[in-house]
């Protein structure tokens, strides 16, 4: 039985899911998870896609790589993707979202993104992909949809997230009890 829980923090590309992932880890304590980062470390990809700017991810791999770790909680994981996590790792789904798409548009456009890729995450986003995937994949009382566009949302968001973590503590360990 884990005594921390694991996290996913998926959205679009832009939304701000790795500002949200350091944050919560330098108050929390759990560790950041950068799927981006094992996949480059770890070489769990087929190669790389020149024209979109990223990695192929071989998901078997990538899993392999974080099975004996993960599972045991503690974890917030940093990715635009969530359902090739088993149910059984997560604890709680959360999905940014940027739904101002000149908001995400600046943002993308920062990062030198091709045409092609831009105009990818931004129907991603409004067609909201990612939250229909994390409803499809995951129970729906353990996804959460939170906003972050706005100066103040990531602070609020961030104090959201860590609330729930707290109660999530307590009532695991008065399980045990």
């Amino acid at each position: 039985m884990r005594t921390l829980p694991n996290i996913i923090i998926t959205g679009t590309p832009g939304v701000g899911k790795t500002v949200h992932c350091e944050q919560l880890a330098q108050e929390t304590g759990l560790r950041h998870l950068s799927v981006n980062q094992v996949v480059k470390e770890r070489e769990c990809h087929e190669g790389f896609d020149d024209e979109l700017k990223s990695y192929i991810v071989d998901e078997d791999k990538l899993l392999d790589a974080i099975e004996d770790d993960v599972p045991k909680g503690g974890y917030i994981i940093d990715w635009h993707a969530c359902d090739l996590f088993p149910k059984s790792w997560i604890d709680l789904v959360v999905v940014i979202r940027c739904p101002s798409t000149s908001t995400l548009y600046d943002r993308l456009s920062a990062r030198g993104y091709s045409e092609r890729k831009l105009q990818e995450n931004l129907d991603a986003e409004i067609f909201e992909v990612l939250l229909d995937e994390a409803r499809q994949s995951y129970d729906e009382e353990i996804v959460v949809e939170l906003n972050s566009e706005e100066d103040g949302d990531i602070e609020s968001n961030c104090s959201r997230i860590e609330a729930w973590i707290d109660a999530w503590k307590k009532s695991h360990s008065e399980s045990e009890d």
